[in-house]
């Protein structure tokens, strides 16, 4: 208990910089229950006028909270959400950190990895992820491959990259916790190849199976992989084919962070490259659907413009 204590204290202190008089919301739901309640009394010891809110479990990732809440998150200094399904790519989350909240996510945690991957070094981890984000920033086209069989590219033209640093002390601020990557959404449409999911994937954790993902003209046309290809198959169904946009590259930074099977924290681990389908307005592109599912690669090598960023999951830059 003493160490998820630490942690809860290390992501309102130093993470988010709450204040004393400043109002905190944190929303939960019941498998997050625990870990809400105690960055709720972690903002309440801070000095924060902190209220604890618990929706229903949503039913996919990137599904709105429910009325009234998405008004209640706009009058808010700091959110803190953990919730079973992500919150991240919501409207309600976008339109409070425009109106000037601070907010972090913590999708699906779990008690070891909030123990663990929020012990580490975020100014370290900061100074790395924007050194990266800033390269894919400059960039106009990026390449993926990997012994297990990727081989893909796609365009940045245009595009910013981000870096989730897991400091959030300004207003508008937004990052997952833990944190620890720098990510990008490629443009639309320009995504050629193939992706070999190997190290694991939203909803299902850590996989024995490789997946293989055929993307042509940016969307994800055919997937391969036995049953847990089916399972995605159902999973982008009912959103048709916005679901299968090409919708994030990303790129792990935090050392601390462990391949357990658990998206929030596999998507952080050094070494490691995520893509993800679906989508991507909360990161500068232009597809709106309420899914947005990573697939973890391991040993990646990445090329921006011709250069090696990333050579068999060993930063070079």
């Amino acid at each position: 208990m003493e160490e998820l204590e630490g942690a809860a204290r290390i992501a309102v202190h130093n993470c988010l910089a709450v204040k004393s008089g400043e109002k905190v919301i944190v929303i939960t739901d019941e498998p997050l229950r625990s870990i809400g309640r105690l960055l709720w009394q972690e903002s309440r010891n801070a000095g924060a006028d902190a209220i604890l809110v618990e929706i229903a479990p949503r039913s996919s990732h990137g599904e709105e909270p429910p009325e009234p809440l998405p008004r209640l998150m706009m009058g808010a200094d700091v959110l803190i959400i953990p919730t079973s399904k992500s919150m991240s790519h919501t409207k309600a989350r976008r339109e409070a950190c425009k109106a000037g909240a601070r907010c972090v996510t913590l999708p699906g945690i779990r008690e070891e990895t909030f123990r663990r991957a929020l012990n580490a070094d975020y100014e370290e981890i900061a100074l790395v992820t924007k050194r990266v984000a800033e390269l894919l920033s400059n960039g106009e086209r990026a390449e993926v491959v990997t012994r297990s069989g990727t081989e893909i590219t796609m365009s940045l033209s245009g595009r910013a990259g981000y870096a989730d640093t897991g400091l959030v002390h300004k207003p508008g601020d937004f990052s997952n916790l833990p944190a620890g990557e720098a990510y990008i959404a490629p443009v639309e449409g320009s995504a050629e190849g193939v992706i070999v999911v190997d190290g694991a994937i939203a909803d299902k954790g850590e996989i024995n199976e490789p997946l293989r993902l055929s993307v042509k003209r940016g969307y994800v046309e055919k997937i391969e992989g036995g049953k847990l290809a089916e399972h995605l198959e159902g999973l982008v169904e009912p959103f048709g084919r916005p679901a299968r946009n090409i919708a994030e590259l990303g790129i792990g930074t935090n050392p601390k962070a462990k391949l357990i099977g658990s998206v929030l924290e596999d998507e952080k681990v050094l070494g490691t490259v995520h893509i993800a389908m679906g989508d991507n307005i909360s990161m500068g592109g232009k597809v709106k659907v309420s899914s947005h599912l990573d697939g973890i690669l391991l040993k990646p090598t990445v090329r921006i413009d011709g250069r090696v960023i990333m050579e068999d999951g060993a930063l070079r830059i």
